[in-house]
């Protein structure tokens, strides 16, 4: 039979293998095609108060990229703490999306959990994902997320899996996620005892955040957002952290001025790092937006989310920093700073799950360090403050200077 003979009995059906020819026993050369493309991205990031007034263009300007000669379809999912610390905030989202003629309002607003309990697990993935299914959601639709950064993340992480990516608008809440994770291009849920074990790099159409959101936090999570502005002053600008140390208390009594600098600040350090730092997917192995966060991560999960994930940070900060100056990448007097500056924010830097240890005797936190690897990818990279204002990454970590910083935190916590 020929090959041509067997091609054409063979019709469309690509699933059956052709005659073999002549030879077919000697190696074959490998055939390669390359394939390189570059996509650019955009997203606004709009910082307002009031957005849903009648008067406010915020929504209608983070929305105008998508307008079609139609209307597009749209969803709203609110974290549960906020829709009850604004009872009428459906109202007045209602009120203003069925005000804007490229809009449709596919649905009233939807309640969601808010808090670390929104990304343990599927459940919220899997809900937003159903209720985009029963409105006909098609990728140019819109799903709007009003929430805290956890809720952000999973609904984030549903809607760039709902036909393969429907167009986001994050409205961040909290402080950290309006100055960090709501800004960012990471999606993801927790699984298996691991952060973020499930995710994504999926950036949004659009983030609005509105800063009347933030003034009804509690002390908790309003002082919890700080600690990724310390974060990113201490690895991207020496004069951001003075700026934190001067206002610390004023930061901690709530001070809306102080805040609202540190929010936009943070968030363009943060986006900044994003746009410019040649890595928003995270292809290499270097994450300096991740400074303090390999202990942060594991404290999360080991305290049963007992600890927000600023409160993690803020005590995964103090600790690296301790050890960069024991490494001799940071003086002493730079990681003092830090560490008051951390306090004076009203942190506590110390839990007890930290004294933890496991079979060999060793403490525990430190499997989160090979989590932290497997999390970044191949090679461990820590990156620590040397000197303040700019960043060094480390490939390997000394566990008895990192126990020695560990002890260091455990006493300085008893003498308070």
């Amino acid at each position: 039979m020929q090959i041509s003979d067997t091609i054409k009995r063979q019709g469309n059906d690509c699933s059956q293998a052709v005659a073999p020819s002549a030879g077919a026993n000697k190696p074959a050369k490998a055939w390669q095609l390359d394939v390189s493309f570059a996509a650019r991205y955009f997203y606004p990031i709009i910082f307002t108060r009031q957005a849903f007034a009648a008067d406010n263009p915020s929504l209608a300007t983070a929305l105008a990229p998508g307008a079609a000669a139609s209307k597009q379809k749209a969803l709203v999912f609110v974290d549960q703490g906020v829709a009850e610390a604004w009872p009428r905030l459906s109202e007045n989202i209602v009120r203003k999306l069925s005000s804007l003629h490229s809009i449709e309002l596919a649905d009233a607003p939807h309640i969601v959990p808010g808090g670390e309990a929104a990304k343990n697990g599927l459940g919220v993935v899997e809900s937003v994902a159903a209720c985009s299914a029963q409105h006909c959601l098609d990728r140019h639709s819109f799903i709007i997320a009003i929430g805290g950064g956890a809720m952000l993340d999973a609904v984030g992480m549903a809607a760039s899996l709902i036909h393969r990516g429907v167009r986001l608008v994050r409205m961040p809440t909290t402080v950290l996620a309006q100055n960090d994770a709501g800004i960012g291009v990471k999606n993801g849920v927790n699984a298996f005892g691991q952060k973020n074990y499930y995710g994504c790099f999926q950036p949004p159409f659009a983030v609005i955040n509105d800063l009347d959101f933030i003034h009804t936090l509690s002390a908790r999570c309003w002082r919890a957002g700080a600690a990724e502005a310390v974060k990113v002053a201490c690895i991207k600008d020496a004069r951001f952290f003075a700026f934190l140390e001067e206002n610390a208390a004023a930061i901690k009594q709530r001070d809306a001025v102080a805040m609202a600098t540190l929010i936009r600040r943070c968030a363009q350090l943060h986006a900044d790092h994003i746009a410019n730092g040649q890595d928003p997917f995270e292809n290499g192995s270097g994450r300096p937006l991740d400074f303090g966060h390999w202990a942060a991560h594991w404290l999360e999960m080991a305290s049963d989310n007992a600890l927000l994930h600023g409160e993690a940070v803020a005590i995964g900060i103090a600790l690296d920093s301790l050890y960069a100056q024991r490494r001799g990448l940071l003086p002493r007097s730079e990681a003092e700073r830090i560490v008051k500056c951390l306090a004076a924010l009203g942190f506590t830097l110390w839990h007890e799950r930290m004294s933890d240890a496991d079979a060999q005797g060793k403490l525990a936190m430190f499997a989160g360090l090979e989590r932290f690897r497997e999390h970044l990818g191949g090679r461990l990279t820590v990156t620590f403050p040397s000197p303040l204002g700019s960043s060094r990454d480390e490939h390997e970590i000394d566990l008895e200077l990192m126990a020695e910083c560990v002890e260091e935190l455990r006493c300085q916590a008893g003498s308070d």
